[in-house]
């Protein structure tokens, strides 16, 4: 017992366990700095946690340091050459406690400002609208966002006319060189809106709009066109048209080079790239208006095949009216389609998409259809992202042929490429979830978990309320991090039924009740397992169960599961990737076999 005390004695006349102290208390500050600050610099989440795991391996080294020396206003001296008797001890001590303090104060203050200030965005509109504010400076000058035009002829009928009016001045004014245009999925959310120029031009990141109306009354159109600058709302250039209908296109043409020239802008010359455009080649104008009723899709999906085929029967080298059928065909196919339908919608697809291809081999609307026929016909994913390269050099302003490039480099598990491409898409077209989703995936296979959770806050902000599947996304990132609490209260707030089974299945994974865990289970598997077998994989996979991963897998590919697609980038089932089973299902469904992804984190 006297040598037990006359060890601590000892311990604490060399000032060991203050140094102890202060060494915890410098590592939980500065891991709470790097947690806050790195993501500002890309750092991955991992960087905090290897941190945190390389002081520990040092600490005992800190304090063996901390027995043998001893810091001195003459600098650091061996603890033997320090008279025991010698006050030197306790002025360090002194000093020791002050460093100690004022570390733990600092600390306080990371832990308060993370908190209350970084922790406080539970509102995902929150999210998209600090990105809106963040981004409203670097807005380029050359930048435009069409709205989609007023239907002025009071037949609501006409509204699909109008609406593909709008869609040729987007895709014209594509052409030109230098000036960012904002795709129609972005800018059309913004139909009969009460926002002002300027709140407009935030959320789209443009810093012009085109506004304006159309009336078609029997052999005459009338076009009326507004360029508002949205910094002040002023209008740059504005102009009536009362023309023939014949004279259609040309017109359009004519109010595309008067906004280009108010713009200062001149047609693309970029390597590779042509023009591309939806009018048929005859210019019929019956033709082009039955491929703008497809293009409203007011009547379904088989109602707009029919009007392309009519616009083919105007129009037999109408290639844009090709390449659309083959995209819809493709669609139905994907839809459920079994037995001889299936088989029939994807000879009906192939026919249509080698027919835009011979006609247009320049279409970048071909090479689009054509790279979605051989994914969902054929799997083939390297042919398709030769497909897509191609549309994308054609058309490098087109941010579906940008996005449809990142899907099937995502899907062939190439994160970095596809996070690059989707930035670029999200760019042209910074309201489409689907964007914001997958690359919201992206971020989550390299281990960067903030920003995936920001990505997917944003993408949650886009939906209608009450949408389904989107706390179960950020209940997915909690279990990611460990945070089992976190993960169940956004599981319970999903509001899709079979969504809110899955997100608590997954956090009941790594929550403390075995039974509930497989509880949860086995309910999603009874109400789920016909709709959801991927879904059930990746729980088997959070529960370190590879037999049942790839038996639910195999049951995922047997019903066509969409998770397929998200095979090499889902971090749940990732886990397996060196699992000789996991080779061979890739090949089974035509995705390439992994290789480690740089920059993983742990």
């Amino acid at each position: 017992m006297n040598a037990r005390r006359s060890f601590l004695a000892e311990l604490n006349r060399r000032n060991v366990p203050r140094a102890g102290a202060l060494y915890a208390a410098g590592t939980w500050a500065l891991a709470q700095g790097i947690a806050q600050l790195g993501p500002a610099f890309g750092a991955p989440d991992w960087v905090t946690r290897w941190f945190v795991i390389a002081c520990v391996i040092g600490f005992p080294f800190w304090l063996a340091f901390a027995w043998f020396y001893e810091f001195t206003p003459q600098g650091l001296r061996r603890e033997s050459e320090i008279a025991p008797a010698d006050p030197i001890a306790h002025s360090t001590a002194r000093k020791l406690d002050f460093w100690i303090i004022g570390i733990l104060g600092v600390a306080v203050v990371l832990l308060l400002t993370n908190q209350l200030v970084g922790r406080k965005d539970v509102n995902p509109g929150a999210t998209a609208a600090r990105v809106d504010a963040s981004s409203t400076a670097s807005i380029p000058e050359k930048s435009i966002a069409v709205l989609p035009l007023v239907n002025d002829s009071g037949d609501k009928d006409q509204q699909y006319f109008s609406d593909g009016l709008s869609e040729d001045f987007i895709n014209a004014l594509s052409q030109f060189e230098g000036l960012k245009v904002i795709g129609r999925n972005s800018a059309f959310q913004f139909r009969n809106s009460t926002d002002d120029a300027k709140a407009i031009g935030a959320k789209l990141g443009v810093t012009h709009l085109l506004e304006g109306s159309v009336r078609r009354e029997g052999d005459e159109v009338r076009i009326s066109a507004e360029l508002i600058n949205t910094r002040d709302g002023s209008t740059l250039w504005s102009q009536h048209y009362d023309r023939p209908y014949k004279n259609l296109f040309a017109l359009q043409d004519e109010i595309t080079h008067a906004i280009a020239s108010a713009l200062q802008a001149k047609l693309l010359e970029s390597s590779g790239a042509v023009a591309q455009s939806d009018r048929p080649p005859s210019g019929n104008l019956a033709a082009y208006s039955a491929f703008l009723q497809a293009k409203s899709g007011e009547g379904g999906t088989q109602a707009a095949i029919a009007d392309l085929q009519r616009a083919i029967r105007l129009d037999p080298g109408y290639a844009a009216a090709y390449a659309f059928q083959s995209k819809l065909w493709t669609a139905l196919y994907n839809s459920g389609l079994n037995g001889a339908d299936a088989t029939q919608a994807i000879a009906n697809a192939r026919a249509a998409a080698d027919s835009a291809l011979a006609l247009d081999p320049d279409l970048a609307d071909a090479h689009l259809a054509h790279a979605s026929l051989l994914v969902s016909a054929d799997f083939n994913w390297a042919g398709a992202e030769a497909e897509a390269r191609r549309a994308v050099q054609l058309a490098p302003a087109d941010s579906g042929a940008v996005n449809s490039l990142a899907r099937m480099l995502a899907a062939q598990g190439h994160p970095h490429e596809a996070i690059g491409l989707l930035r670029r898409s999200l760019s042209l077209d910074p309201r489409n979830t689907g964007a914001w989703r997958l690359l919201r995936w992206q971020l989550l296979i390299l281990g960067r978990l903030d920003e995936a959770e920001q990505a997917t806050r944003v993408a949650n902000s886009l939906l209608p309320p009450g949408a389904k599947d989107t706390y179960v996304q950020l209940a997915s990132i909690a279990v990611l991090r460990g945070n089992f609490q976190a993960a169940l209260d956004f599981a319970l707030r999903e509001r899709g039924p079979s969504w809110r089974r899955f997100g608590l299945a997954l956090a009941r994974q790594i929550g403390p009740d075995h039974a509930a865990a497989d509880s949860a289970l086995q309910t999603l598997i009874a109400h789920d397992a016909g709709t959801a077998a991927f879904q059930i994989a990746e729980v088997y996979a959070l529960r370190k169960d590879p037999d049942n991963v790839f038996k639910w897998l195999d049951r995922a590919w047997d019903t066509r599961d969409s998770g397929i697609t998200t095979l090499l980038y889902d971090p749940f089932i990732q886990r397996y990737k060196s699992d000789p089973r996991f080779a061979v299902f890739c090949r089974k469904v035509g995705l390439p076999v992994p290789v480690p992804v740089p920059g993983r984190g742990g």
